[in-house]
């Protein structure tokens, strides 16, 4: 876990230090060693919950190794309908556009964001009033 910070930090001091480019005719490879990195890290997040959750339920529980496979087949689906209803309108104040696929890929991962973040803030306020109204 030290490693995977200490790179992270790396990666980003050598952005500050190299520069992010500020037009698009400059380098990115500070931007895409960066993106690649954050692939990486929830590439890694992903299958560690997926692996640790499978180990550990098939040691502790086994019929709960069902739960899982609907959990992940439920997360598949929401990725799946937030990939539909992903645009991939061209990039404002871009000259030269990306791939259609990548501003696809871009706009779920937006969708996703929008979504989490939206049900985060209805979570906060749905245990704010169960906790009131269980108080009384």
């Amino acid at each position: 876990m030290v490693v995977l910070i200490v790179v992270s930090v790396g990666i980003l001091v050598w952005g500050f230090v190299a520069g992010y480019p500020s037009t698009p005719n400059q380098p990115a490879a500070t931007v895409e060693a960066l993106l690649y990195w954050a692939y990486a890290m929830i590439g890694l997040a992903l299958v560690s919950v997926i692996v640790f959750g499978l180990v550990i339920a098939a040691i502790n529980d086994p019929k709960s190794i069902l739960k899982l496979g609907i959990g992940v087949v439920v997360v598949a689906a929401v990725c799946g309908v937030a990939y539909l209803l992903a645009p991939a309108n061209p990039a404002m104040g871009m000259i030269q556009q990306p791939t259609t696929g990548t501003l696809k890929l871009t706009d779920t991962i937006l969708n996703l964001t929008y979504l989490a973040g939206g049900l985060a803030i209805l979570s906060i306020i749905f245990a704010e009033i169960w906790s009131a109204i269980r108080s009384k």
